[in-house]
């Protein structure tokens, strides 16, 4: 049967839409058409480079900043943990109003369902506020080296609490990272730049992030296995726990005596760092949905190593190339985990299973 020649335009759109002939297969299997998912994919990877990188510097600024001269860190995350507690529950109290509108669950405080998400909401508070205390005494620059231990933990952890081995090539990655995190210390220390307190709190905040991903698989089936109340409740515990803390730390006081208190400006960035805390939640998931989540480990991979870019030069400092050095590690021994990870759940996918006893050599 003989066929119409086509037309340049619609040769361009078939290779657009993936279409193999004139009548287009992609539309009729429902399919986005290419260039469509292509955009989707870029805008999503851009939002979430956007907003994580933002909500970094904004923290910076409020923790660490010398024209606000505010000495609060546990007010400051605690105020956060209040904006996405009213967040969650402003989008809850929308999705019952206007049906349709945002799709997201209901949420009704449950004292039952607090107290049995309160073990891992201890570990929460922890993570974040480990996290913030870190960026407060190290710089921007070094953030990303002093949480590196994410990874080491992770392993360390799934071997101690759940009896789970990991491959020699892992464990080789881990040790990449390891070396890559005491370069970047000794480097920072002979630049005279060193924080041992905000070293130490960026293990810690490594170790309560791992803590907090393997307690979380444990506490989800008594949200009905939703990300969204879990927040909610994690965030909701965070508020009154943070509340003793606020007092026994004086820093009730010192936002007494804090001279920008009545400030608009000071209020505005509060909010618009709890906005990012909310969002940095939502666009994670978004990236995960719309790509996978070995390419979202690779994307926020590539996210840190474009943020400390970005802060040696805005606060415009000068690295030597040992420091240099000791992120492409960090971040080389991420992304090798990563793969070696996704490879190995791949094969093994694909390959029967073992019989029981049997074991890898190279496991250990």
């Amino acid at each position: 049967m003989n066929r119409a020649p086509l037309k340049r335009s619609r040769i361009l759109h078939m290779a657009l839409t993936g279409a193999t002939n004139a009548s287009g297969e992609a539309e009729a299997s429902g399919e986005k058409p290419f260039l469509l998912r292509a955009l989707q994919i870029a805008l999503v990877v851009s939002l979430y480079w956007v907003i994580s990188i933002s909500m970094v510097f904004l923290n910076k600024y409020l923790l660490d900043s010398p024209s606000l001269q505010l000495d609060a860190p546990i007010f400051v995350t605690f105020y956060q943990c209040l904006v996405t507690t009213l967040l969650c529950k402003g989008l809850s109290t929308l999705a019952i109003c206007c049906p349709g509108t945002v799709d997201f669950p209901t949420l009704h405080l449950d004292l039952r369902v607090a107290r049995s998400v309160l073990p891992l909401s201890v570990v929460f508070i922890g993570m974040i506020t480990f996290n913030n205390l870190c960026l407060k005494y190290v710089g921007v620059a070094f953030y990303n080296v002093g949480r590196s231990l994410t990874t080491v933990f992770n392993v360390l952890l799934s071997y101690l609490l759940l009896k789970q081995t990991t491959s020699f090539y892992a464990l080789l990655t881990c040790g990449i990272i390891i070396g890559g995190f005491w370069l970047g210390v000794d480097q920072e220390g002979a630049e005279g730049t060193l924080s041992l307190v905000g070293t130490l709190f960026g293990v810690l905040a490594s170790l309560c992030v791992s803590l907090n991903a393997i307690y979380t698989k444990k506490v989800l089936p008594a949200v009905d296995s939703s990300i969204w109340r879990l927040t909610f409740y994690n965030n909701v515990n965070a508020c009154v726990l943070f509340l003793p803390l606020l007092l026994l730390l004086g820093e009730l006081r010192a936002l007494r005596d804090f001279a920008q208190l009545g400030s608009a400006h000071f209020w505005g960035m509060m909010t618009l760092g709890g906005l990012f805390g909310f969002a940095i939640g939502y666009v994670t998931g978004l990236q995960i949905k719309f790509t996978s989540p070995l390419t979202h480990n690779v994307s926020g991979t590539a996210k840190a190593c474009a943020q400390t870019v970005l802060a040696v030069l805005y606060y415009e400092e000068t690295k030597s190339f040992l420091w240099w050095t000791s992120n492409m590690m960090v971040l080389g021994g991420s992304s090798a985990y990563t793969w070696v990870r996704g490879w190995e759940m791949k094969k093994s996918q694909e390959e029967p299973s073992p019989k029981e006893g049997e074991k890898s050599p190279l496991a250990v």
